[in-house]
């Protein structure tokens, strides 16, 4: 192993904990815009979605905590690799790889869960009443 394979992740990881980042942004700024447009009562869909947002939240921070030690890891390798520590370096990038599978897969769980969230909107929307003009 050389110094640059550890390297090959730096970008991906990056890009990742990037994505990750504004999906929590996003669940941020919706929360905030639930907690202002519901008030005082809030309607039984909306008790629906804070279930699902509180799981998704939990999963997101999840996928970072994984993703950041995913990068120390292959840091680590990086100078476990440079210092010619080569078993050390294979065994951290394992550990990295290892780290960044767990990662995605909570990605893909909580992608499952955005799903879900969508899915009680559109049930939420089907149950209202026609319009007249239709």
């Amino acid at each position: 192993m050389t110094l640059t394979t550890p390297a090959l992740l730096f970008p991906a990881i990056s890009l990742l904990l990037l994505a990750y980042t504004n999906r929590f942004l996003v669940l941020a700024q919706l929360i905030r815009q639930l907690n202002s447009r519901e008030g005082d009562t809030i309607r039984p869909v909306v008790k629906a979605q804070i279930s699902n947002l509180r799981k998704r939240i939990k999963l997101i921070r999840t996928m970072q905590f994984y993703g950041v030690i995913s990068f120390l890891l292959c840091t680590a390798a990086m100078f476990a690799v440079f210092l010619e520590l080569l078993l050390l370096g294979a065994i951290f990038f394992g550990a990295s790889l290892i780290c960044l599978l767990g990662s995605l897969l909570f990605s893909l769980y909580e992608i499952h869960i955005s799903c879900d969230a969508i899915e009680l909107e559109l049930t939420s929307i089907a149950e209202k009443p026609l319009s007249k003009d239709s």
